[in-house]
């Protein structure tokens, strides 16, 4: 079951842990997404086990970002306690100054590093069991729900005329937060929703509807140019069968002004506290050490230091 925090309470639980900072031998700034994502939420459980395995000498304060370009952005102005959230290729682009970064460039880009992967933003085709879809070409002819501004719509929208789609779908005038209501009344056939997996809103409407979560052949994967992510069979009620699908990969970063031990005491921290984490939020159980080949650029010396340590490889390009 999922603890979800209510923003006031991750306010809270933020303010807290300021409060405390004067006291701490390190204290670390988390820049993590708006209050009400559960990327946010993510960030409050890393600052609580950051806290405790530490015995109170890193103290984290989990900040609210509009967005992964903002948090990238920042490290232009931030010093060696900065640590941020994003995908890998948002830190790609801002190194070659490119898409949103042109003109924007700037060295401390390239002092970017990673320390450690968390849940990876996972697209969900979500159609209820009475619309009788179960692949895409089912989709013509239907009722579905994109949402607006998000990355899964934006993602969707795309999908949708990669796969031959495009004018054969009603696109729903509705918000994503309605999504399972909309479903249950048959308002809509089906939605679209890009987060951690199990996202919280297809475990709803699973339990309370009956769904089929789309599987993406092997030509639809290579179609869209994201990374194959695989949801074990199991993860939603009525799921019999692994659901083959694609994801954004997102890592936590910081830069080289961190100091080695720091970045190693983080990332040390991370990992030991991944498995109690998950028993508070089940999407934790999805990020293994087989998501460090989503790194594509350097990780910190500090972090690969635990690494090495661990066991765990990381390639020539990650050192």
């Amino acid at each position: 079951m999922f603890k979800i925090l209510k923003p006031a309470a991750i306010l809270a639980a933020a303010s807290i842990m300021a409060t405390g900072a004067a006291n701490a031998e390190t204290r670390i700034t988390y820049k993590s997404a708006k209050s009400t994502s559960s990327y946010y939420q993510m960030g409050v459980q890393i600052a609580e086990a950051m806290k405790s395995a530490s015995g109170g000498d890193i103290i984290v304060t989990v900040e609210e970002s509009q967005g992964s370009t903002q948090n990238v952005m920042e490290v232009r102005a931030r010093g060696g306690d900065y640590v941020f959230t994003t995908p890998p290729v948002l830190v790609k682009l801002a190194q070659g100054s490119k898409a949103m970064f042109e003109g924007k460039g700037d060295p401390s880009f390239d002092e970017i590093r990673a320390l450690f992967p968390i849940p990876s933003l996972t697209m969900h085709f979500v159609m209820s069991a009475d619309s009788g879809a179960t692949s895409f070409a089912d989709l013509e002819g239907k009722t579905i729900l994109l949402g607006k501004g998000s990355f899964g719509a934006r993602e969707g929208e795309k999908y949708l005329g990669l796969f031959g789609l495009e004018g054969k779908v009603e696109i729903a005038d509705v918000e994503l937060s309605n999504a399972v209501p909309a479903l249950k009344n048959g308002q809509i056939d089906g939605f679209v929703t890009a987060g951690s997996w199990p996202a919280p809103n297809v475990v709803e409407a699973a339990a309370s509807t009956g769904v089929t979560v789309l599987s993406l052949d092997d030509e639809q994967v290579a179609a869209t140019k994201r990374t194959r992510l695989t949801i074990p069979a199991g993860t939603y009620a009525g799921q019999e069968a692994d659901i083959t699908t694609t994801s954004l990969p997102v890592v936590t970063y910081t830069t080289t002004k961190m100091d080695d031990d720091t970045a190693y005491a983080l990332t040390k921290a991370f990992w030991e506290a991944k498995a109690d984490m998950a028993g508070a939020a089940p999407w934790w159980n999805g990020v293994t050490d087989g998501l460090m080949a989503n790194i594509s650029g350097k990780i910190h010396p500090g972090a690969a230091r635990y690494y090495k340590e661990a066991g765990i490889e990381l390639t020539p390009e990650q050192m």
